[in-house]
């Protein structure tokens, strides 16, 4: 089973002071070291140093993904020069384009991606499958709290229809885009 660890717990300060950062994490299962949204926080220091806590390099990261491409997720790819980068539609490694799907896409073994357009239209969902139970990480929520209507979403009922899909799953935890993990209730 895979183990997630939490790198970096995003936050959105609000529009008086423009601080925003997204929630990185690393999620290890067999010999995949994968970084999900590495995109603003203070300094590359919040990311590698925890990173290097869990024993783990920048170079020994196998692998990244972009929840969607907006840079508040994506600003500090640059870190892990040996990875492999999935999005929607591809895996990115040097000069390779490897066009693919996101749904159904497996990573490693308790490691999968799926579509979940709502925030925007490109965005994926990872599905991490732990020994606690099935973890979400996704921007269908920005944090625990909300807000519950996207201001940046094309679409509200494709992004209702993505959250009834996650939660159709039975996630024991959810990591929103930038908040701190939680487990859904029936508010969520």
């Amino acid at each position: 089973m895979a183990s997630v660890d939490i790198l970096f717990e995003g936050y959105l300060s609000g529009e008086d002071t423009g601080r925003v950062a997204s929630t990185v994490a690393l999620v290890r299962d067999g010999g995949s070291a994968i970084v999900i949204d590495p995109g603003l926080v203070p300094s590359p220091t919040a990311i590698l140093d925890p990173l290097a806590a869990l024993g783990v390099g920048a170079g020994d990261v196998t692998d990244v993904v972009f929840s969607h491409h907006h840079p508040d997720h994506t600003l500090n790819a640059a870190l892990f020069p040996n990875a492999r980068f999935h999005d929607h539609w591809a895996i990115y490694q040097g000069d390779l384009w490897t066009s693919r799907d996101a749904e159904g896409y497996h990573l490693s073994d308790g490691v999968s991606l799926i579509r979940a357009p709502g925030h925007t239209n490109e965005d994926i969902a990872t599905l991490v499958r732990t020994d606690d139970g099935l973890v979400v990480f996704t921007h269908a929520w920005w944090t625990p709290e909300g807000p519950d209507e996207d201001p940046f979403a094309p679409d509200m009922a494709v992004l209702r229809e993505t959250r009834a899909r996650i939660l159709s799953l039975e996630p024991v935890t959810i990591v929103p885009g930038h908040g701190r993990p939680y487990s859904p209730t029936g508010g969520t």
